[in-house]
């Protein structure tokens, strides 16, 4: 049994509830996933299946030692590739199909995602610095301010809160109610937000 999928977010809408009370849903075109490759305890050391995910159109661009790998499950090559744990690999067949009909609707998953880029940022975006002064004459409005003592210990410290790249990081929110299914388009609805832009690949996990 697959309790992971992974997939695309398509955009965020509204979802009317039976008692007519509106909610913010994501959705998310979750598969279909291939399996490309079974790993199995006695020659790898665990049990997994590697899948597929996002047909590429142009093949030429993927190299031939990939390209060979891929072949053994079909003449598609595929965008993304990411294994999943599974109990038993043999029970998988090589480009066999994994779709959204494994999730049911009231199910608790969990989703993963990398968030938006911001690019560079300083300490105030980043942060939450409240910076410097706005009177007349100050001229550290926006500056993170001391980083460090003196001779001692003469350096700055790891982990210090400094201006930086901001967002673009692996991000997991969890226990995200499934309020639709929709396994004809390979799409579900998440209630609440997820992680990422749309378009952008996201790992979906049952957790009950």
């Amino acid at each position: 049994m697959v309790r992971r999928l992974f997939g695309k977010k398509l955009g965020m809408t509204r979802y009317f509830l039976e008692e007519g009370r509106s909610v913010a849903v994501t959705l998310v075109k979750a598969g279909p996933c291939v399996v490309v490759q079974k790993k199995t305890a006695e020659k790898d050391g665990y049990e997994a299946i590697q899948v597929g995910f996002g047909v590429q159109e142009k093949a030429d661009r993927i190299g031939k030692p990939l390209r060979g790998h891929l072949k053994k499950a079909g003449d598609k090559v595929y965008r993304y590739l990411r294994e999943v744990r599974v109990e038993n690999a043999d029970e998988f067949e090589l480009g066999q199909e994994i779709r959204a009909e494994i999730f049911n609707v009231g199910e608790i998953v969990s989703v993963r995602g990398r968030s938006k880029g911001r690019g560079f940022a300083g300490v105030i975006k980043r942060w939450g610095f409240s910076g410097g002064r706005d009177t007349h004459g100050c001229r550290s409005h926006r500056v993170p301010g001391s980083i460090g003592s003196n001779t001692s210990p003469a350096r700055v410290f790891k982990g210090k809160k400094l201006p930086g790249r901001l967002g673009f990081e692996w991000r997991t929110i969890k226990n995200l109610e499934i309020l639709d299914v929709r396994p004809e388009m390979d799409v579900i609805a998440l209630k609440g937000a997820i992680p990422g832009s749309r378009n952008g690949i996201v790992e979906i996990s049952k957790i009950k």
